[in-house]
């Protein structure tokens, strides 16, 4: 028997909708999405409803190629729907130009990524910097002592005028995840944080996501690692574009 309990996609946990403002703070409703080369067109989305209230740890796993990371897209804004609607707390995602995407973006939401993207050229505090330079946000006197109090909270201050490519796969990732949190976002939004570290760090990586969460920031994140899965608030299970399984609050594996 299939460890997640099936339920009507469309339908949202109670608990999910709960958010500070009364409302969820990310909700997508009815996104299609659709891909067109020539004569070939492929649904990569079909008609998704989530939600996710303030706090909340939700994982999305599925088979390579499922929708998890378009649908991620959707809610990060690098991607549009074809149709439906995304609102991440009170704003119409789908709606916004280019520019305001940007910005929205980089005050919104933290992405962390499964290899790191951190510019090799820059040292690790400039690159946690960087979101800061690009929105504006922080004088630019206090922008340092910012990214070295974020490389604090996650154990690197002594690397803070390294380069990138002298830290390991897990500081790099840590490196990564206080980039993220930067403009002190509420969401973190991680596409398999997790996937290019060992066992040991990705336990690392993992227990500083659930710190995140216990100060109150909102994380949704890829992964296809079993044991992280069972340790998540909601796991949502994407198959051929859709959420087909929910699991909340209960040991669980997912076999890929």
């Amino acid at each position: 028997m299939s460890l997640f309990s099936r339920r009507p996609p469309a339908t949202p946990s109670a608990e999910a909708g709960a958010s500070g403002n009364g409302g969820p703070l990310i909700h997508l409703r009815g996104v299609d999405k659709v891909y067109e080369n020539g004569a070939i067109r492929f649904r990569a989305l079909k008609e998704i409803h989530l939600e996710m209230g303030r706090g909340e740890f939700v994982g999305l796993v599925g088979k390579s190629g499922s929708g998890k990371t378009t649908l991620v897209n959707m809610v990060t804004g690098i991607d549009r729907p074809t149709a439906g609607e995304v609102i991440v707390d009170g704003t119409p995602v789908h709606m916004l130009s280019e520019n305001d995407m940007a910005i929205w973006r980089g005050k919104a939401l933290g992405v962390v990524f499964q290899f790191f993207q951190l510019l090799p050229t820059l040292t690790v505090a400039e690159n946690v910097m960087l979101p800061m330079d690009f929105c504006n946000v922080y004088a630019p006197r206090e922008r340092y002592a910012r990214a070295v109090e974020l490389l604090q909270q996650v154990d690197l201050a002594d690397q803070a005028d390294k380069l990138p490519a002298t830290l390991s796969g897990g500081q790099q990732q840590r490196a990564a995840i206080a980039r993220a949190l930067a403009n002190d976002p509420p969401i973190i939004v991680a596409d398999e944080p997790t996937g290019n570290l060992d066992s040991r760090t990705a336990e690392q990586v993992f227990d500083l996501f659930e710190d995140l969460v216990a100060r109150g920031k909102t994380i949704l994140m890829v992964t296809h690692d079993n044991d992280l899965v069972r340790r998540v608030k909601r796991a949502l299970l994407v198959a051929d574009g859709e959420i087909v399984d929910e699991i909340v609050n209960r040991p669980h594996t997912w076999a890929e």
